[in-house]
């Protein structure tokens, strides 16, 4: 494709050199550049892409995407070489760039975006299995794997990709016959552009909390807020939950926008009502069409609830009746959320993604609720993430759980032990009895050890993640077979 049309919708750039120039491929990592391609350089938290501009053009860069204040010197080093593009933001100019390259695949199918806190993944796993059982091809991208259909592309290393990586995924679906796509946005994936140029037809803002603040995600709430409000932005239709304090306040906020509320307690378009929750489940009653259906999920817990009405709203709005969506809500499992491991002791042990203190919150209010005997909770705190949320994540387990495990989540460059210490700070607060085990499979051998068939194990934090991050290395640490490993080895 020619460098000129790889740079449509561009504007205020700065150019030196030829624009009719063939590219080939476009990259932001210079080590992933090939002959005739495209080179865009980032700053990023860590590395300066401008720093690899020169490898990149020895890997085979004809053109160069820098920004507007790049070093003069090098800039000077480099103009005779290769086509210059100065650009005030290069990670928006990349995003368009891989739109154009892919050719905007996201106009050619349905593209409904889901950000929030917490409920982005059951969400989008809900809308997916309602749409399909409506006769629909379906792709899907988020936290977990990137789907089409029924097979799993591959696993997820973050909830958003990089737009480059996002945009070949999308032309995969187009060829692949997807008329709708569902994707998780993250809050990140908006701050920093990596879905700038995309065609979203719906957007869903779940709800809003505290979490990922800290100096390599967002500084405070309020940039934590704004960053996920961008999505409605890029939709032309936007539905968000009335009960909650902050998402409540959005249709106000954008009152030229197309928004449509779904809740429980509060007035809104999609109200449940005669809701029920048992230790296996939650069935209540909403208006779909004309007549009020009773839906039944086999997650139980109010916040299956809320997720099971934003995708009852989002599908409902591309054509699906009642019946697909009480077929496909009936008995839906997502990986890594309220998932019970099955296991020869016999135990209830079950994984649950839940790495904030509200979701924490949710997942020991709505399990207590139905525990014969104690409620064992597991869990720990990233590291490099927020360190406020760690004492109040203590706290909250002390008050609900009869016996707490503190240990490691993904300590990635931090000190384990310290981020441990940090979490017992809230959990002294309580009267809650606990024990500290730094290494996660000693604290779910001690968890096992401890619990009878009446007791409920929760292991929070690591959901579906196959792995543990440590000091920049990604460990194999999947908990359905660290469990199962632990008990047969007695």
């Amino acid at each position: 494709m020619k460098l000129k049309n790889i740079l449509l919708g561009l504007e205020g750039l700065k150019v030196k050199g030829d624009l009719d120039i063939n590219i080939t491929n476009l990259n932001s990592d210079s080590r992933k550049i090939k002959e005739n391609g495209l080179f865009v350089a980032i700053k990023g938290f860590d590395v300066d892409g401008h720093d690899y501009i020169k490898e990149a053009i020895k890997k085979g860069a004809v053109a160069v995407i820098a920004s507007i204040d790049i070093d003069r010197k090098l800039l000077k080093e480099i103009m005779n070489d290769v086509t210059i593009i100065l650009a005030q933001d290069t990670r928006y100019a990349l995003a368009i760039c891989a739109c154009n390259a892919n050719d905007n695949p996201s106009r050619k199918f349905k593209l409904v975006g889901i950000t929030g806190t917490k409920g982005k993944t059951t969400t989008s796993f809900m809308i997916k299995r309602i749409l399909e059982k409506s006769g629909k091809k379906v792709g899907l991208i988020g936290t977990i794997a990137t789907y089409i259909g029924d097979e799993k592309l591959e696993d997820s290393d973050r909830t958003t990709p990089e737009s480059t990586k996002l945009q070949q995924i999308f032309r995969k679906m187009v060829k692949a016959n997807c008329e709708i796509v569902i994707m998780e946005v993250s809050s990140q994936s908006l701050k920093l552009n990596r879905v700038a140029g995309c065609d979203f037809d719906i957007g869903v803002f779940t709800n809003f909390s505290e979490d990922h603040i800290s100096p390599k995600e967002h500084l405070d709430m309020k940039d934590y807020f704004e960053s996920k409000l961008k999505l409605f932005d890029m939709c032309k239709t936007c539905f968000v939950n009335a009960d909650d304090l902050q998402t409540s306040k959005i249709p106000k906020l954008l009152p030229d926008k197309n928004i449509s509320t779904y809740g429980i307690d509060n007035y809104c378009n999609l109200l449940a009502k005669d809701i029920t929750v048992t230790n296996s489940a939650v069935d209540y009653k909403v208006k779909i069409g004309t007549r009020n259906e009773r839906i039944k999920i086999d997650i139980p817990g109010r916040f299956s609830v809320y997720n099971s009405l934003a995708a009852i709203a989002v599908t409902t709005k591309l054509g699906c009746g009642a019946e697909p969506i009480k077929e496909a809500l009936i008995d839906l499992k997502v990986p890594g959320r309220s998932e019970l491991i099955e296991n020869e002791k016999g135990l209830t042990i079950m994984i649950d993604y839940a790495h904030s203190p509200e979701s924490l919150a949710n997942i020991l209010s709505a399990t207590k609720s139905y525990t014969k005997g104690r409620l064992i909770s597991l869990f720990g705190c990233g590291g490099d993430r927020d360190p406020g949320k760690r004492p109040a994540m203590g706290e909250i387990s002390g008050k609900i759980a009869d016996f707490t495990i503190i240990t490691s989540d993904n300590p990635r460059t931090e000190d384990p032990e310290k981020i441990v210490k940090q979490i017992e700070v809230g959990m002294k607060k309580t009267k809650g009895k606990y024990i500290c085990i730094v290494d996660r499979i000693e604290a779910i051998k001690y968890a096992i050890k401890m619990a009878n068939k009446n007791d409920i194990i929760i292991l929070a934090g690591k959901g579906h993640e196959p792995y543990q991050e440590i000091n920049g290395k990604k460990h194999p640490f999947d908990e359905r077979i660290i469990v199962n490993d632990i008990i047969k080895a007695k």
